[in-house]
């Protein structure tokens, strides 16, 4: 530092001693004599020179012994490949395929509802009964008639065996029989249909009549509401440009707002129609529900995995830049010194699919390169710079 003391204080003693042994402009310019101004504009020219050569050696002398340099401070963070994956995001919503409304078949008073609400049941459970109007005694009557026949049929089938009598008495016997037969068949199944039962396993989730109330086939005669709750899926509308990414079998993290809760899923299928109305087609997310907490037509947040690259080079998205040609680039480290001191290189990118503030770079980094990140908006091409450190990019 003495050294620098010594050069700026000599400069200034010569500019000094100039000044006073010389004329000055004003009393050249009162002559009017042309070649003294001439002379004299000479020798300002000479003098500007030699300040500035002067200038130039006290710069080169600062930026020598100035042990406290006021350089840009960054931050970088060393390219290094690994797995990106990235995420398709869309809203969904939660179904059930065992999600019924129970009808009765036949119209009849309400002898009896045998479930209330919450109740769990299983397949064939009977969940209501209906006054039959006198098929019970019907069916009855017909047993009695159909036992007659039957001992007439199975006489006259040996007397004929033994060619006893004649063939239409045999042949009318068993028309009777059959025929009875048949009856009783039908009427069973007309009776089963004043016992109303599940068509499947679940839970009782609404009873919409009461006792004593008469009910027919037709709209709005709902007698309940059965639901199963262990094979639920969420159905999502895809946008058509993910057609070829999002295919079955594809992992799926799926989010509900109300429950708070996460779950990992995966697609179970998906349709080969585009909705021409929206230019959509729709995805089936099977999902597992032990607990039977997710119910039907619950909100769901999809995260679906529609792409991998496994040795990827990522950048937060906020350190890119764009020239007037359209070029993104990035700043990098070159010629860094031991002391954290380096030179900023603009680097151009060719940029792929990004993930929240995470940008993939396609353009084939060296492992090892440094990249600045904090103060990558306040630098230019060439600059020097001071790193205050090397930090992992948080993905």
């Amino acid at each position: 530092m003495k050294y620098l003391y010594a050069i700026v204080a000599s400069t200034i003693l010569l500019t000094s001693c100039t000044e006073k042994e010389q004329n000055s402009v004003e009393d050249v310019i009162e002559t009017g004599n042309v070649t003294e101004i001439e002379v004299k504009r000479k020798e300002i020219e000479a003098n500007i020179r030699e300040f500035n050569i002067q200038l130039k050696t006290l710069t080169s002398a600062i930026s020598l012994y100035d042990t406290l340099k006021k350089l840009p401070l960054v931050t970088t963070f060393t390219a290094t490949e690994t797995v990106f994956n990235h995420y398709l995001e869309l809203q969904g919503n939660v179904s059930t395929k065992k999600n019924v409304l129970v009808y009765p078949e036949v119209s009849g008073i309400i002898k009896s509802i045998h479930v209330k609400e919450g109740q769990y049941v299983k397949k064939g459970t009977v969940l209501a009964v209906l006054s039959d109007g006198g098929l019970s005694d019907q069916l009855e009557q017909l047993k009695i008639q159909t036992k007659l026949t039957k001992i007439t049929y199975e006489r006259q089938q040996k007397l004929w065996g033994q060619k006893i009598g004649s063939e239409i008495e045999f042949l009318q016997a068993e028309t009777n029989y059959y025929a009875n037969t048949n009856a009783i068949k039908r009427l069973k199944a007309q009776f089963e249909k004043t016992r109303i039962k599940a068509p499947f396993s679940g839970i009782i989730d609404d009873v919409f009549k009461e006792e004593g109330m008469v009910i027919t086939p037709g709209q709005d005669s709902e007698l309940l509401r059965i639901v199963n709750l262990d094979n639920m899926y969420i159905d999502a509308d895809v946008p058509e440009n993910y057609i070829t990414s999002i295919t079955n079998n594809k992992l799926v993290e799926v989010y509900f707002p109300i429950l708070e809760k996460t779950i990992k899923a995966s697609v179970g299928h998906t349709a080969s129609y585009i909705n021409p109305n929206n230019r959509t087609f729709k995805v089936e997310i099977k999902i597992e529900n032990p607990n039977h907490e997710i119910k039907p037509n619950l909100t769901a947040r999809l995260k679906i995995n529609d792409y991998i690259n496994e040795k990827a080079f990522l950048v937060p998205q906020n350190i890119i830049s764009e020239n007037a040609k359209g070029n993104q680039y990035i700043y990098i480290i070159s010629d860094k010194k031991e002391n954290g001191e380096a030179i900023v290189k603009k680097q151009i990118i060719e940029t792929g699919k990004t993930q929240g503030n995470i940008i993939e770079v396609l353009t084939k980094f060296p492992n090892g390169l440094e990249i600045i990140n904090e103060g990558a908006r306040s630098v230019t091409d060439g600059q020097s710079v001071k790193i205050l450190s090397n930090e992992t990019l948080k993905l």
